[in-house]
């Protein structure tokens, strides 16, 4: 039987709008044109089933807020799943440790905390898979994973360790493979491989028998007589086979959801007309996957 997939929404999508967190810039956060409670509303007027949040979206971390976080996702039925950075470079508001990750995304009500593992490679980038000094932070990582467990089991919350711009397929393996326990497993970002030249499909078959969340995710691949860019596009408008990956996904992944996230590339565009145009490409992404795709409700 064909699996049914429910769709959500990684708040990155809306980046320029407040939402997700600053990415590649190290700047003062842009102001929130939209709210974590406002963006509820507008998943369930757009038919979403979930959101993927972060620091960013919660604005302030401390019990009361989580649990007016919880209550409201109840009131609008969706589920949350929660993402954080190990060691975010460009917007702290992303960083937590991983037993305080497990810890927010409990009292959250979400099942899933997903982590970027922010590891920092040597030049060149390209077969540098396994470098020693990667290796180093690797073990780190593992050793608070393990640190970790008593709470992942206590709390019911699963680690789903992601492809992050700086990480190979294989090395999530490995410490997923290490750790081996049944509630850490991945986070399979359909085109963050790019960012050390790995083939984005590979990539998605190496992780997704293992993954318990995904970044579904579309790029346009583009080039010049200066180079090659790869840049964020509305689902269905980029380079990345969609209907391939999704299929891989339904028929091994252990997961029911999908999570599209938009990296929108503004080019030069002033900041208001960048983000009409990053909306005007959310609610494209949502009406590709749904009547394209045939994902969600």
């Amino acid at each position: 039987m064909d699996k049914k997939m429910k769709l959500g929404i990684h708040t990155y999508t809306l980046h320029l709008w407040g939402l997700g967190q600053n990415w590649g810039i190290i700047a003062n956060p842009r102001p929130k044109e939209i709210t974590l409670m406002q963006l509820m509303d507008k998943a369930v007027q757009w038919g979403l089933d979930g959101l993927h949040i972060t620091g960013c979206d919660l604005e302030r971390k401390d019990d009361k807020r989580l649990k007016e976080v919880r209550g409201a996702a109840e009131d609008h039925g969706l589920y949350l799943e929660y993402n954080f950075s190990l060691n975010e470079e460009f917007d702290p508001r992303l960083t937590d440790s991983i037993a305080d990750g497990i810890h927010i995304a409990e009292m959250l009500g979400a099942d899933i905390a997903k982590i970027s593992l922010d590891i920092r490679r040597t030049r060149p980038l390209y077969g540098s898979c396994f470098h020693p000094i990667v290796m180093r932070q690797l073990c780190n990582v593992y050793d608070e994973i393990k640190a970790a467990l008593p709470l992942v089991e206590k709390s019911g919350v699963k680690l789903a360790l992601e492809n992050h711009t700086e990480t190979y397929a294989d090395e999530i393996l490995w410490l997923i493979e290490k750790v081996n326990h049944p509630m850490v497993g991945a986070c399979v970002d359909t085109v963050n491989s790019m960012g050390v030249l790995e083939d984005p499909m590979v990539a998605v078959e190496k992780l997704a028998p293992y993954a318990f969340a995904n970044h579904f995710c579309d790029h346009k691949l583009d080039r010049d007589q200066f180079g090659i860019r790869f840049h964020g596009v509305a689902l269905g408008d980029g380079d990345i086979d969609c209907f391939k990956v999704l299929q891989t996904i339904k028929k091994v992944s252990p997961t029911d959801r999908i999570t599209f996230e938009i990296e929108w590339d503004m080019g030069d565009d002033p900041i208001e007309i960048a983000r009409e145009k990053q909306m005007e490409a959310c609610i494209k992404s949502i009406k590709y996957a749904k009547e394209v795709l045939g994902i969600g409700k």
